[in-house]
């Protein structure tokens, strides 16, 4: 998957001629949930279910989860068109090893999801491509959202932490573990906070819900009568015109901006995508992050960057996952 093209494919008919539209199974596993779908290819999501993630169980009950959406989904009479199974997960994920060890799941640590998957007896003998849930947001952003004009952009999820996708000539470009274009923990400040990743003034440490309602709260912000304390409350103070909620998003935006910047510059990009929970925010992020942007693509072959909000919200993982499983149809080998 490290250079996947997402472009359309013709239909599969199945042996001895009858002919099927064909279906791709979907999985995307977060730290609230683990959500299932059935997705045609051309990225249409025809059934869709849940149940919450059993975020503190071990490695078992955590797969007991995965295994019982995959046991809903095979109950479908449409699951006898399923032709590949794409999983979405909360990282980090290493493609190459098939594992995941999400950090929002301490139940699973190097846990081989892709394999544990494939032994599901309706998943046995399916092809199983995994990937992590932001490169699942670019995948999805550009097969059917914002991006889907372009051939070179970054997509990004403003959430509880700051992760990204890279599509570049037009193909997802995963790198060999899967994580290419980390945005999150591209260092913009070098004196600034630590990062449990290790280094200083990652984009993430400044970006995401967490660190915004962080430093809201050292700029001495505090939440009203209520108590919510979270970034979505510091949006809504932003929004009444607060300057403190106000400047807690600017340096969140400044940071956003360098760390699309210093990717453009690398890469040369078309556009930036953003979604996730902290874009809801609207033009409190959006407006700051447009100004910062401009003020740091100085150079000529970035001043034409185009700035973009996703267009998929929460249904983006799963149509993700689906490209990824997209993938392995024979049209694309």
């Amino acid at each position: 998957m490290a250079g996947t093209d997402l472009a359309a494919g013709p239909p599969w008919s199945a042996p001895g001629g009858a002919a099927h539209r064909p279906l791709l199974a979907a999985l995307d596993i977060g730290g609230t949930k683990i959500a299932g779908a059935l997705v045609g290819t051309d990225g249409s999501l025809l059934h869709q279910l849940q149940v919450p993630t059993p975020a503190d169980g071990d490695r078992h009950e955590l797969m007991a989860a995965v295994d019982h959406v995959l046991d809903d989904l095979a109950r479908l009479p449409e699951w006898q068109g399923v032709r590949a199974l794409g999983i979405g997960s909360a990282g980090p994920v290493d493609i190459a090893a098939g594992t995941v060890s999400p950090v929002n799941l301490p139940g699973w640590r190097d846990f081989p999801l892709r394999s544990e998957a494939a032994e599901h007896p309706a998943v046995h003998g399916l092809p199983v491509v995994l990937g992590g849930d932001a490169v699942a947001m670019a995948a999805a952003e550009h097969w059917r959202g914002a991006a889907r004009p372009y051939r070179n952009a970054l997509c990004l999820v403003v959430s509880t932490g700051v992760g990204a996708g890279l599509v570049l000539d037009g193909r997802l470009r995963t790198g060999t573990t899967g994580n290419a274009g980390h945005l999150g923990h591209i260092s913009v400040d070098l004196d600034g906070r630590p990062c449990p990743c290790g280094s200083r003034g990652c984009v993430e440490g400044i970006a995401s819900g967490t660190a915004i309602a962080r430093t809201a709260d050292e700029l001495g912000w505090r939440p009203g009568r209520g108590g919510d304390a979270t970034a979505g409350a510091v949006a809504a103070a932003a929004r009444a015109g607060d300057p403190l909620a106000l400047t807690a998003f600017d340096l969140a935006a400044r940071a956003l901006a360098a760390g699309i910047a210093a990717t453009a510059t690398l890469v040369e990009l078309d556009a930036a995508v953003v979604g996730g929970g902290v874009a809801k925010a609207g033009p409190v992020l959006f407006e700051p992050l447009a100004r910062h942007l401009a003020s740091y693509t100085a150079l000529s072959f970035t001043r034409g960057l185009r700035l973009l909000p996703a267009e998929l919200g929460t249904n983006a993982g799963l149509v993700g996952a689906a490209a990824f499983a997209r993938t392995a149809l024979p049209a694309h080998r």
